[in-house]
């Protein structure tokens, strides 16, 4: 019954986001309204204003799009997510409907091993012991909780109360909005990139969910994205 992954899922639900978004918001500062023909008829001053916005950080032009992202992952995942704020959420709730057990156990390539202190941490690989460790006693907890969970619906306990008891390894599901702006932000935190000009040491499980989001991005916004890159992934 137990359904163990090592993999989150994020899908690009709904978006009205493009490079010319930030150009036609930028331009009427000085050029008043303008249509979106004016806007693409020179590509490489598009390209070097998207790139100046990005250098100085001239932030607004970017939060004039919106990008709408499905996401399944555990619920530890979601509680990090929860910090970033210009977002929008709905999350499934444990309360009106069964949580399913799909549990999350890492994969082969997931590091185990944390040495260091908090801000200098160094994250090693694990030892083919340590990962079956992992494995068995991760499982065996689910099945354990998830028994319980059960228990406590089959006698008529109210879904609100007996989900107390699952773990936050459960997968759930959200909607997530955001605009560009607000998902660089969450980018320079959220994933490890030697191009970044501040260094970030983010939890590999919603480094997995970053990384699956900026390809998604990077496909819409392309100028975007590489200004992004270009001038150390920081946020403008």
């Amino acid at each position: 019954m137990v359904k163990i992954q090592s993999d989150v899922t994020v899908e690009l639900v709904k978006h009205s986001a493009s490079d010319s978004d930030v150009l036609w918001a930028a331009r009427v500062s000085t050029a008043g309204e303008q249509s979106l023909e004016e806007v693409h008829k020179d590509p490489q001053r598009s390209k070097g204003l998207i790139n100046f916005l990005m250098r100085d950080r001239h932030g607004s032009p970017f939060e004039h799009n919106s990008m709408t992202f499905f996401i399944s992952a555990p619920i530890f995942v979601f509680r990090e997510f929860h910090r970033h704020r210009v977002w929008s959420y709905n999350e499934e709730s444990g309360r009106y409907r069964e949580l399913q057990p799909v549990f999350y156990v890492p994969g082969k390539d997931r590091k185990l091993v944390q040495e260091g202190r908090p801000g200098k941490y160094v994250f090693l690989d694990g030892t083919d012991e340590q990962h079956a460790l992992v494995e068995r006693t991760m499982e065996a907890s689910y099945r354990q909780s998830y028994a319980a969970y059960q228990e406590m619906l089959d006698a008529g306990i109210a879904r609100e109360v007996a989900r107390a008891v699952l773990p936050v390894g459960l997968f759930s599901s959200m909607y997530a909005t955001c605009n560009a702006r607000a998902l660089m932000h969450f980018l320079s935190l959220r994933t490890k990139d030697d191009r970044a000009t501040v260094p970030s040491f983010p939890q590999r499980e919603i480094e997995m969910v970053a990384e699956k989001m900026e390809a998604l991005w990077a496909g819409l916004m392309p100028l975007t994205h590489e200004a992004f890159n270009g001038n150390g992934r920081v946020a403008p």
